[in-house]
């Protein structure tokens, strides 16, 4: 078993749930992840991409003009680092 796939998932208290679209704003989603997105500030070109393909659309220009995530929301997936055009954006454990 690869090291990715051993991880220690937190547990949701009773009655948390995401039941229907768009909820998932009121909660912290980002417990539930394994891997976090790292952005690599020397490799980034500000290009915004990693934002707009971010399907939780936890992704936003911070005043610096780099694209943060935001790991309250952040799930993990990697769309982020895999659409990066510089390769600047590391998927690390959490």
């Amino acid at each position: 078993m690869s090291d990715l796939a051993i991880c220690a998932w937190q547990k949701l208290e009773l009655g948390t749930a995401i039941t229907s679209p768009g909820n998932a704003a009121e909660l912290r989603t980002g417990d539930w992840k394994t891997l976090r997105p790292e952005t690599d500030r020397e490799k980034c070109i500000k290009c915004g991409l990693c934002s707009v393909y971010c399907p939780e659309f936890c992704i936003s220009e911070n005043e610096e003009g780099y694209y943060p995530a935001d790991l309250f929301y952040c799930k993990g997936c990697g769309i982020c680092a895999n659409e990066c055009p510089k390769q600047a954006i590391s998927m690390i454990m959490d």
